[in-house]
């Protein structure tokens, strides 16, 4: 076999008598990490350390691994601008996760003689999201109802890196500054009641 040093030093081929008496000497194990090689590559190393290694390894790949998820929403053609900002809102947050959002306009009854409604929603959602977002599926009719995917313009990966360098840089401040968020929470209280006393713009 070829051996390899706890180190990662190549010791050469010797047999297996050998390799054995060597893990004794160093009270290290002799593990095979090369099966299909001619010869067989095996290594010197605490077996136990480097099966907790990859477990932690393989656990962090699984961490930093990005899932694309494709979130929904839906809208009726006739939407209040009110519901129509609350709902953009969630699009916008979707987009700014990396997520992938599917907008099903719904039609009902005499509507579905106007699908230029849905096509003009659509169309006017795709262009108040475009910095966040791009038309991935160009609006279709799927029956009753007329379906538009939105990408976003930030890989999952990316998305996921800042949401959590923004989470440990507001832990940070928050040890730093411990008074600091009950400060401006008092501060936000106060802005909140001269608001709400100040007389109202005619």
């Amino acid at each position: 076999m070829r051996l390899v040093g706890p180190s990662g030093e190549q010791v050469g081929i010797v047999p297996l008598a050998k390799a054995l008496e060597l893990a004794q000497e160093y009270d290290l194990d002799l593990v095979e990490v090369a099966a299909n090689a001619r010869p067989p590559v095996c290594k010197l190393m605490d077996y136990g350390k480097f099966k907790y290694e990859s477990a932690m390894k393989a656990r962090e790949a699984r961490k930093n691994q990005a899932h694309t998820v494709i979130k929904e929403m839906k809208l009726r053609p006739k939407i209040d601008p009110h519901d129509y900002d609350t709902k953009k809102g969630h699009v916008v947050r979707f987009l700014k996760q990396g997520d992938k959002v599917k907008i099903t306009i719904m039609f009902r009854g005499r509507e579905q003689s106007r699908p230029e409604l849905g096509y003009r929603l659509l169309q006017r959602l795709a262009e108040d999201v475009a910095d966040l977002g791009f038309v991935e599926s160009n609006p279709k009719q799927d029956g009753r109802n007329m379906i538009m995917v939105l990408g976003p313009h930030k890989k999952k990966t990316e998305a996921m890196a800042e949401a959590r360098q923004a989470q440990e840089a507001r832990k940070a401040d928050a040890k730093a500054n411990p008074g600091k968020s009950q400060n401006a929470a008092e501060t936000d209280e106060v802005d909140a009641e001269a608001q709400a006393e100040a007389p109202a713009e005619a």
